[in-house]
């Protein structure tokens, strides 16, 4: 009997050990979130990694550790946790939305369009989102302009607008 309850606990020990690392990684995210929300980058930036060190699948918290990196001025580790996530998780629709805008921060516009497009293809309602994002910041760009080339808002709006939107189509 002794050795049927021993058979017992080893067989649910690992899912018990599992889910005390999720709870673990769970609870360093939301550190982490709060930390962020406080703008406390560098405490947000450990926290996540705490929470990627209890579960390695806790994906969304690369990506905000990526996000806390390039915060940080760490383009290049922000890039490699995004790759992570879309090496892991082909169908990370947050990663490719991340990586699609490190990749236009670092103006490599093409690749950013590419990762937007995907995933666009993952999950369709996020084109709205995407273009909206997009078009809110092309329009800072073109009002910051307009004091210099005296150019008209409405037609140059227009002209990025519908640019932007055929790329993204």
């Amino acid at each position: 009997m002794r050795l049927l309850w021993i058979k017992i606990i080893l067989l649910f020990l690992p899912f018990t050990l599992v889910a005390q690392d999720k709870k673990k990684s769970d609870a360093h995210f939301n550190k982490g979130i709060q930390y962020f929300s406080q703008n406390k980058i560098k405490d947000a930036l450990k926290a996540f990694e705490l929470s990627i060190q209890a579960d390695s699948t806790n994906y969304d918290a690369w990506i905000k550790r990526g996000f806390m990196k390039s915060m940080l001025g760490d383009f290049e580790g922000e890039m490699q946790d995004y790759n992570h996530v879309i090496a892991f998780d082909k169908d990370h629709v947050n990663a490719y939305i991340s990586r699609g805008a490190a990749y236009n921060r670092l103006s490599e516009f093409e690749k950013g369009i590419e990762d937007f497009n995907r995933a666009i293809e993952l999950d369709p309602p996020t084109r709205k989102l995407i273009i909206t994002v997009a078009l809110r910041k092309k329009r800072r760009e073109i009002k910051k302009g307009h004091a210099t080339t005296g150019i008209s808002q409405s037609s140059s709006e227009m002209q990025s607008q519908n640019h932007l939107k055929k790329q993204l189509l």
